[in-house]
């Protein structure tokens, strides 16, 4: 769930959020195939823990219109993710439950579970 709100909100995964470059800065970008350019925020595709301590106020304005534009996406993984989680969990049902009665209680004890 993790790294699906870290990719909708802030562009990059949850290792990326916290460790990515530093790279949001102000400045002349190109704005189109030819020789135009203009003044605008670069660096706006992937927001880290360094962009959001060095331009609090960009960093997360660009990460409400993320999530503003990615709210139904990341809506519809979470259920899916959920589900699969389920179905899995029932398909492998007795897998872990081997898993729990041959490994897990006889080295770790009676009150833990896989």
């Amino acid at each position: 769930m993790g790294a699906i709100l870290s990719e909708g909100i802030a562009g990059t995964s949850p290792w990326g959020l916290l460790t990515g470059a530093t790279d949001l800065s102000y400045g002349a970008i190109n704005v189109g195939a030819g020789q135009a350019t203009g003044m605008g925020w670069s660096g706006a595709g992937a927001i880290s823990l360094g962009d959001i301590i060095s331009e609090p106020g960009q960093a997360l304005s660009v990460m409400a219109s993320n999530f503003q534009s990615n709210v139904i996406p990341m809506a519809m993984q979470g259920v899916a993710v959920g589900i699969g989680f389920r179905f899995g969990k029932r398909l492998l049902r007795r897998q872990i439950s081997s898993v729990n009665r041959n490994l897990v209680k006889p080295m770790l004890g009676a009150g833990i579970r896989l």
